[in-house]
């Protein structure tokens, strides 16, 4: 089973390393991090780089494909080589995920039209804007696509999918060995439970705006 995972400058790191240490994990699985061009890809902060070993053209069809978020998904919403490697790639895909903001390319590539889909807190209103119907549940499934919150949600969203594909038990068994046991020390981790003042200030300084 190929996965691919794509790279484009200033994408979040744990939204691509999430899936990549669950899912990673299939058993005969082969995770391949793709961008438009082969080498080092910045995340976000700049200070980190994944490599993609193959081209987007060079991966046609994967079984999996994962699409991370970040601050740099604003300029990629009008990449058209990207937009039609998603179409293509979903057209024989088995699985087409997300994790935080990459769910707006899946939807600006036309993929979530009329479905359920989550993002990052703060971008779900954009994705009404391309015809998906946006919910704020962690991880959701609609046939084939499964979509992650933000950042940390696609640990879920890989487990999750391993379980489908892999069954309960080899999913258990990941999670047990990555020791994925979440007990942070505030329950702040979304808006309903974050202190009103820090949702608002993040709202007003919000960067959804598509370029």
């Amino acid at each position: 089973m190929q996965i691919a995972v794509v790279l484009f400058d200033r994408f979040t790191a744990l939204d691509a390393v999430g899936p990549y240490e669950t899912l990673g994990r299939l058993p005969d699985a082969d995770l391949v991090f793709v961008a438009e061009e082969r080498g080092p890809v910045r995340s976000d902060t700049g200070r980190l780089a994944l490599v993609a070993d193959k081209t987007l053209a060079e991966v046609p069809h994967p079984d999996i494909v994962i699409v991370p978020g970040g601050p740099g998904q604003g300029p990629q919403m009008a990449n058209g080589t990207l937009l039609d490697w998603l179409r293509a790639a979903d057209a024989t895909s088995t699985w087409t995920t997300s994790v935080c903001t990459g769910s707006l390319l899946l939807a600006a590539a036309g993929l979530l039209t009329g479905r359920r889909a989550t993002s990052h807190w703060l971008a779900l209103d954009v994705l009404r804007e391309f015809g998906a119907e946006p919910t704020g549940e962690r991880v959701v499934i609609e046939g084939k696509y499964v979509t992650a919150a933000g950042v940390s949600a696609g640990i879920d969203m890989g487990l999750t999918l391993l379980g489908r594909i892999a069954g309960d038990e080899h999913a258990q068994a990941v999670q047990l060995l990555t020791e994925y046991d979440p007990q942070p020390p505030y329950d702040a981790g979304s808006p309903r439970k974050a202190p009103a003042h820090l949702v608002e200030e993040f709202r007003g300084r919000s960067r959804f705006v598509l370029t």
